[in-house]
């Protein structure tokens, strides 16, 4: 099978015997809009998904796609695509670190075949003081009814409400796990009183196919056969490991966009 050379490695740290004790120092509240996701490591090519395909028609011989241009068969690939044989898209692997508010998280998990999720806990760890704080090119207001709704740009005095009062609420909500910590309640418990706006780590691993089913669900594209309306945060993630994906696959990801963002 051809590996990629993994992208980026992040040294692995040796198990503690026992968590840390909690400092409960003050520390200052932070605030960010944007979202991190970084490929880790991978195993991921189109020629990945050809001789997985050919397999099925020349035995042994179908790893001789492995030193063949994935362009001469990017034919196939359209073709599996299109008719949805999708168990040729499965061998593969990507593994991302995310860093997202705990509410893109909570919709991420929702996302179970061929996906493991591996997060930082809040019972091991003093959760840092970062929080989500909607951009100026958030739209904020609500229009319509469930199945029928759109979003619109806010008024600045919209923005300013929702700014200010997540600002003092995250750094309250703060100010008060940093109280019970100090009084030596556990973190399982003082962590309750953080908002899902609260910036969360893990890492993701998932294949091709599952990645694509994952993309047809948060993102919103004219070009899509079946429209989706994501929030806007998830959509964030979902962009950033679509651009990742589709330089380690290039063929799978153009046969995906042509025919209507369906996951095979």
């Amino acid at each position: 099978m051809a590996t990629a050379e993994p992208v980026a490695e992040r040294p692995a740290e040796r198990p503690a015997e026992r968590p840390a004790e909690p400092t409960a120092e003050p520390t200052e509240v932070r605030f960010r809009s944007d979202m991190t996701v970084e490929l880790v490591k991978h195993t991921a090519a189109d020629s990945d998904v050809i001789w997985a395909a050919r397999v099925s028609t020349a035995g042994e011989k179908s790893l001789e796609a492995l030193h063949q241009d994935p362009e001469r068969s990017k034919g196939l690939i359209n073709y599996l695509m299109r008719d949805r044989h999708g168990s040729p898209f499965e061998h593969n692997s990507m593994t991302f670190f995310v860093s997202a508010p705990i509410f893109v998280f909570r919709e991420f998990m929702r996302h179970r075949i061929g996906f493991s999720f591996n997060e930082e806990s809040g019972r091991y760890r003093q959760l840092e003081p970062v929080f989500y704080l909607p951009g100026q090119e958030r739209k904020l207001v609500q229009e319509g009814k469930p199945g029928q709704y759109r979003f619109v740009d806010g008024t600045p005095e919209q923005y300013k409400i929702a700014t200010e009062a997540t600002r003092r609420a995250c750094t309250e909500a703060y100010g008060a796990y940093l109280e019970m910590l100090a009084a030596g309640i556990a973190r399982e418990v003082a962590r309750t009183v953080l908002p899902v706006g609260t910036y969360s780590s893990m890492y993701v691993t998932c294949n091709a196919r599952s990645l694509m089913a994952f993309l047809s669900l948060r993102t919103n594209r004219e070009d899509a056969r079946f429209p989706s309306f994501p929030q806007r945060e998830i959509e964030m993630v979902a962009e950033r490991m679509e651009a990742e994906w589709t330089a380690l696959m290039p063929l799978t990801a153009a046969a995906f966009d042509a025919n209507g963002r369906v996951s095979p």
